[in-house]
């Protein structure tokens, strides 16, 4: 009997304690839920952030979380991305429309003061104006500048070139002047070619603006003769057209 109760005894004395292994499933619950906040805390919002504190807080507290969408989701929350291509759009828009500069401010008005003096004197059906990459053009008819087949300026054209000029004098950008003729070939010994016709009509008016202290320097001529007809040679309004001196305001990026 004794020694039955002596192995009993010893089977108790050799059983192994294993309360450390509380505190130890305390410490792997709470490394848990520290990598879960951390994972978790890369893409978070404020509606995340607080399910992670109360998800952090049930596993310190034990307490138990209300709701069924409360906590942490396996599946990361979807974060919406700015449009790239409203940056890339803006960008090709201020490309396409770059800030007006001087010259441009320069130009715009002098369009401005351009169009005033055709309105005033009533000269839209022999004068007209433009603005191209070039600079602003101003394109006169032949029949305001000259007699048929001559290239002396007319005393008629003296104040509207007068008018002219002292505009293109606000500003200090080169002046091409170019003359332009019909296809109808010239008839007489003075010049050779509607190249030499065109050429002396530009250099009469070039002449001209010099006369009127305009710098020599930004003073510059060609005659096209019938090469750059603005409409077919197919009726006498076109042709009409089509002989021409234009006065180009150039940009300075044109010289």
């Amino acid at each position: 009997m004794s020694k039955k109760r002596r192995n009993f005894d010893d089977e108790h004395e050799e059983h192994i304690d294993e309360s450390w292994l509380i505190p130890y499933a305390d410490i792997l619950t709470l490394l848990l839920a520290l990598f879960i906040v951390l994972f978790a805390s890369s893409n978070i919002d404020k509606q995340k952030f607080h399910s992670i504190m109360e998800s952090f807080k049930s596993e310190l507290t034990g307490t138990n979380i209300k709701g069924d969408n409360e906590g942490l989701s396996v599946q990361p929350s979807k974060i919406k991305l700015p449009d790239a291509t409203t940056a890339d759009k803006q960008n090709t828009q201020e490309s396409k429309n770059p800030a007006p500069t001087t010259e441009d401010a320069e130009l715009n008005n002098l369009m401005q003061q351009l169009q005033k003096i055709i309105s005033d004197n009533h000269l839209e059906s022999v004068i007209t104006l433009q603005e191209s990459k070039r600079g602003v053009e101003i394109a006169l008819k032949d029949v305001i500048l000259f007699d048929p087949g001559k290239d002396a300026l007319k005393q008629s054209s003296f104040t509207t070139l007068d008018a002219l000029a002292n505009v293109a004098k606000s500003v200090a950008n080169p002046i091409s002047i170019e003359g332009h003729t019909d296809n109808v070939p010239i008839s007489n010994s003075k010049f050779a070619s509607n190249w030499e016709l065109s050429s002396a009509r530009a250099v009469s008016v070039l002449h001209y603006f010099e006369s009127k202290s305009i710098d020599k320097s930004r003073l510059q001529f060609v005659g096209y003769g019938e090469y750059k007809p603005i409409y077919p040679n197919d009726t006498a309004e076109h042709k009409q057209s089509n002989r021409r001196v234009n006065i180009v305001i150039l940009r300075s990026d044109q010289n």
